[in-house]
Order: structure tokens, then C-alpha cells, then sequence
């Protein structure tokens, strides 16, 4: 029996924020001091380094179980089943619901029960349950999915990735131009076709890299020493990424059996393009190889970091042929990979 994603979706948020809406912001660095260049110098910086040329945030009403369940339904479409023949509802998320205005987090009940009642299945045996694992996270839940329907446990799992970063960052810290809101998910199911997930890997390096990605004050001192926003060691991450995941990867693949030859896509984490560029590259290197061309669709430039909703939104959008250039033909192999807060790596090596 293959574990084959059989449906897809996802949500992009209506409210374009495009970088020239930071020109008025007053960014300070780690010790409150302001930075010497002109504002519109670190905005170019941003770009060249990320990508990012847009980002989209959620609209007021909606929360990051809405637009999870807005994925969902999306996905549930796609792969034409019963909603009631779900055994799992996996909700991959950071920080919960944060109403607009707000920067408490709410997870009780968990957003996997949120989107199953919003659904409105009525089997008690569709288990719903929220996974924390930093960005990584829809990765490992498609990973837990797999397992499930390895040892019979459920013929069909539902993996939502969704998260409204732009209620966590520090208005003060440039580094808040890199996130996003976002959601996307996929139907995950047992299947007796040719295809499917053929290895796996993933690992939580903890020994000195725990909190490279964090909840910190604001970098503006004279704010509430009770408030927090995500925080993060930029260059550590990059450090870090571009040094593990590509050997992540390697490792996967090797254990898949399949000849790096046949690899025709890599769907990573949409974190930084640059980064992601690097470590592209450096996978290739280990097999003594150059990046074949259009290997890596990326939608960081106008999507921004949406966190756990990037591989999912990225890998929908292709299907949909959504990006210029891009697709996925059946039999073809393509990995998933992603690194992010814990510090967590993960990737999978899938025939579609």
C-alpha cells in the first residue's frame, strides 16, 4: 500500500502588502539604537537578500483556523472523497488563533478541532490534533500521516498548514518584512497506485540551536516588557540551513533509492531566496552536480514567508500550473524539504 497525496488546496489572503508600505516604518536594531541608513536602504537590502517583493496578510476577520478550513475544503474537493472518511485532521501551526490586535495566541480547542467542527464531520473517530514543529511543520505531518497509513491505523489523513505571522512580529524589527499569512493543505491517502512517498527523514538539532528562532521583547525599549514577538538569529539560520538540510536531503534520497538524475522538482521552504538558492546548490555539489534549470519553483517573491503554509501553497500552486513555468507530470519524483524553528529539519522524497 502507497501513501499518495490525492487532494490539495490552499488559501492566499486577499491584502497585498507590498515592501514600499514599510518606507514609514522606524526599524531599530537588537539594542534599540536606529539603524544609519535610510530606511529605504534596508527595504532594497531586504529584497535583494530574501526575494520578497510582496507579502499577503489575512483580512481582520479571518484567523488561522479559518483559513485553514478555507484550504481544507479546497483539498477535500480535489481528492473527491467523504469528509466523514477522514481518520486525521492534522493542523501544522506556530502560534494559534491571534485575533487582529491581539498577540495572545489561542489553542484550546486545538485548530484541528476548530477545522473539523467548521467542517462539520460528525465521526468522532476523524482524530484532530495541532502540530508544533516550527516551520517544518506541515512536512511532518504529512510525514505522521504516512505512518498512520503504513501501519493501518487510517486510509485517509488531512494536513493543514497555516499560520497569520503578521500578528507576531515586532513592527520595529526589520526582520518582520519577512513574514506572512497563509494557508494550504492536502488529502493524504492510502493507495494502491505506483507513486507515493518512498522515504523520509527528519531531526531536531537542540544542542546550542534551540533558540535561533525565539519569542523575544521588542527591539524598541521603551515598550511593554510583558509583550513578546517571534525573534531570530538571521545569520545563524542561514548558517545552519545551508550546512544541514542539504545533507538532510542527500541522506533521504539515498535511503529512497532513487538516482538523483530523476529528481525533477524540490519544493522547500519558501524562507529566503538566497538562502534557498544555497542550499539547492550545495545539495547538488554533493553529488558533484550543477542545479539543473527550473528545478525549484519559488512564490517567496510575492507570498512572502507564510512559515508552515509555504511547501503546501507552493506545491498546490504548481499543480494548478499557477507559476510560470512550473508543473508536476504523474511519475514524476520531487522532494519536500524544510527547516525553521526547534531547530527542525525535515524532507521527503514523493512519486507523484
Amino acid at each position: 500500500m502507497k501513501t499518495a497525496i490525492t487532494g490539495t488546496g490552499c488559501y492566499i489572503p486577499s491584502e497585498r502588502k507590498p515592501n514600499e508600505d514599510f518606507e514609514s516604518a522606524h526599524f531599530v536594531d537588537s539594542g534599540g539604537r536606529p539603524f544609519d541608513n535610510p530606511t529605504s536602504d534596508i527595504i532594497q537590502k531586504f529584497s535583494d537578500i530574501t526575494g520578497i517583493q510582496e507579502r499577503r496578510y489575512a483580512s481582520k476577520e479571518l484567523n488561522t483556523s479559518d483559513i485553514g478550513h478555507l484550504a481544507a475544503e479546497k483539498a477535500l474537493e480535489d481528492a473527491g472523497i467523504d469528509r466523514e472518511d477522514l481518520d486525521y485532521i492534522i493542523f501544522a501551526h506556530n502560534f494559534g488563533d491571534v485575533n487582529f490586535g491581539e498577540l495572545q495566541g489561542d489553542t484550546l480547542p486545538t485548530l484541528a478541532t476548530r477545522v473539523k467542527h467548521l467542517l462539520k464531520i460528525k465521526n468522532v473517530k476523524c482524530v484532530a490534533y495541532d502540530m508544533l514543529f516550527g516551520c517544518p511543520g506541515w512536512v511532518e505531518g504529512v510525514i505522521q500521516a504516512h505512518a498512520f497509513i503504513q501501519s493501518g491505523m487510517a486510509k485517509h489523513c488531512l494536513v493543514v498548514g497555516a499560520d497569520t505571522l503578521s500578528r507576531v512580529v515586532d513592527k520595529y524589527d526589520r526582520d518582520s518584512m519577512i513574514f506572512a499569512d497563509g494557508a494550504g493543505a492536502a488529502v493524504i491517502s492510502a493507495s494502491s497506485e505506483t507513486g507515493g512517498i518512498i522515504a523520509h527523514t527528519s531531526a531536531t538539532y537542540a544542542n546550542g540551536e534551540a533558540y535561533l528562532l525565539r519569542f523575544g521583547n521588542s527591539f524598541k525599549t521603551d515598550t511593554s516588557e510583558d509583550t513578546r514577538f517571534i525573534k531570530m538569529n538571521g545569520r545563524k539560520i542561514y548558517e545552519f540551513a545551508v550546512t544541514q538540510v542539504p545533507k538532510a536531503m542527500k541522506e533521504c534520497l539515498e535511503d529512497s533509492g532513487v538516482d538523483i538524475s530523476e529528481v525533477k522538482k524540490i519544493f522547500l521552504h519558501q524562507a529566503n531566496e538566497k538562502m534557498d538558492d544555497a542550499i539547492v546548490k550545495r545539495f547538488y555539489r554533493l553529488f558533484g552536480m550543477n542545479v539543473p534549470e527550473g528545478i525549484m519553483p519559488m512564490n517567496i517573491q510575492k507570498h512572502g514567508n507564510s512559515s508552515v503554509a509555504t511547501i503546501p501553497t507552493l506545491f498546490d500552486m504548481v499543480r494548478r500550473g499557477e507559476i510560470e513555468g512550473q508543473s508536476v507530470r504523474e511519475g514524476d519524483v520531487v522532494i519536500f524539504a524544510s527547516v525553521g524553528a526547534g531547530m527542525n529539519i525535515n524532507a521527503f522524497v514523493y512519486r507523484c
